[in-house]
């Protein structure tokens, strides 16, 4: 991770826990393509635990199946990486975990397990509140592992920022 992304990251996780606190709010992750960069990069920061009550890391589908709620039928239509998954793991985080914001992940990360449809660098974020879920796609491609999940944390924690904000 270079030097300014890593600073852009750990800056935003302080301004998300201070955004957090001052709204009273409680927030979770449900990671799939990061592994729980997301999580790791919210808890760098000291005093997180007051409003960050954990995550899911449900890189197998069998845990987006069992602890997230994730449709197996979405899974099959759709993929993993998909708008609907990626609902589906923000929504059902929030319930497993009764917190009030909710950012998931699910993306190709590389090197391989792209397609024409869903090349390397491909990634939905989702995100549950009490009054939505939605999700968006984003696009990193021409980048390697470690940098599409980089900027995957970095996109996730400003799109939480944003949700409370």
């Amino acid at each position: 991770m270079s030097q300014n992304l890593l600073a852009d990251i750990f800056n935003l996780s302080e301004e998300l826990i201070r955004a957090a606190r001052a709204k009273n709010m409680t927030l979770a992750t449900a990671e799939s393509c990061t592994g729980g960069l997301i999580g790791a990069a919210i808890t760098a920061t000291p005093g997180s635990s007051s409003v960050f009550h954990g995550g899911v890391i449900s890189y197998h589908n069998d845990v987006k199946i069992s602890q997230l709620s994730v449709d197996p039928e979405s899974l099959k239509s759709d993929g993993a990486v998909s708008e609907t998954v990626a609902k589906q793991m923000a929504r059902g985080c929030r319930e497993r975990l009764g917190v009030d914001v909710v950012v998931s992940v699910t993306g190709v990360a590389g090197p391989g397990g792209g397609s024409a449809g869903k090349p390397v660098g491909t990634v939905w974020i989702g995100m549950a509140t009490a009054q939505s879920v939605t999700a968006r796609l984003y696009n990193f491609p021409g980048m390697s592992r470690n940098t599409v999940r980089d900027h995957t944390c970095l996109a996730a924690m400003q799109a939480l920022l944003k949700a409370i904000s």
